[in-house]
């Protein structure tokens, strides 16, 4: 997808993502909240979006976001604002491809369900690694790609929909996979119905 269907897309989507979207994708946010608050330190969430796992995060961490699209961040900001949350250190309007920060930032670096709506996930996790600290956490929640059953014929019938959808429903998992600054810990199926999968990674020197 391009930088402009992005744009259009979540701004159909952001006044009702929460409601939808949002709902059955907040099992990989929960799961990357809670290693983040059991280590504690600095997360940067890209493709924060109407930042969902705001919440989760406890105070002890702190939290900034990035996002393409500024009707999303103005939903996260209106969180930010009612909860009083003041751990969150910033929500800035960035392309996850070129993230004026600098090296080693955080010491967790997560992509919730955003792999599949970039135009360029390759470049998304290079930024991801460059921005996270050797040792620290890169952490994707997304749906990736079923080569059997019935859940694959649906993923090939909704792939030319990927401009309307905001999402690619036929990507590979192969393409977060074997960075070579990146070792897999973790690889789970979120439940209920495990259509998502969490991954997390260490960032190696």
């Amino acid at each position: 997808m391009q930088a402009e269907a992005i744009r259009r897309s979540y701004r159909r989507w952001a006044p009702i993502y929460d409601l939808t979207f949002g709902r059955i994708t907040q099992g990989g946010r929960i799961l990357a909240a809670r290693h983040v608050n059991a280590l504690g330190g600095s997360v940067l969430e890209v493709g924060i979006g109407t930042g969902l796992a705001l919440e989760f995060y406890q105070p002890h961490v702190s939290v900034t976001g990035i996002d393409l699209s500024d009707d999303m961040l103005r939903e996260a900001r209106a969180k930010v604002a009612k909860r009083g949350l003041r751990n969150v250190a910033g929500l800035h309007q960035m392309d996850a491809t070129q993230v004026a920060l600098p090296d080693a930032s955080f010491d967790h670096v997560a992509a919730m369900h955003i792999m599949s709506v970039v135009p360029d996930p390759e470049a998304v996790l290079a930024e991801m690694v460059r921005l996270c600290r050797p040792g620290g956490s890169v952490l994707i929640a997304n749906h990736f790609a079923d080569h059997a059953g019935g859940w694959s014929l649906a993923e090939r019938l909704a792939a030319p929909l990927a401009n309307l959808l905001g999402w690619h429903s036929d990507f590979a998992i192969g393409r977060v996979l074997g960075h070579p600054r990146l070792q897999l810990v973790e690889q789970l199926q979120i439940r209920p119905l495990g259509l998502m999968t969490y991954l997390r990674f260490r960032r190696l020197e």
